[in-house]
């Protein structure tokens, strides 16, 4: 049990990271996607095809 919930959390924690970093990355050029508890949780459960997703809904529906 006490397994399952440190895997969650590290989950969590690493996507709560990626999508920081992408922020970082792609701040000069004004595609920043918001960190809040729907795109934390779309990056935890499709990883990065759920980066690639929400990068590409921000393009079609914000640009």
């Amino acid at each position: 049990m006490l397994k399952m919930i440190l895997k969650f959390l590290k989950k969590i924690i690493i996507s709560i990271i990626v999508l920081y970093g992408y922020n970082m990355i792609m701040q000069p050029f004004n595609l920043n996607i918001p960190i809040n508890l729907i795109t934390i949780c779309i990056l935890y459960l499709f990883d990065t095809t759920g980066l690639i997703g929400l990068i590409g809904f921000y393009l079609v529906n914000f640009r």
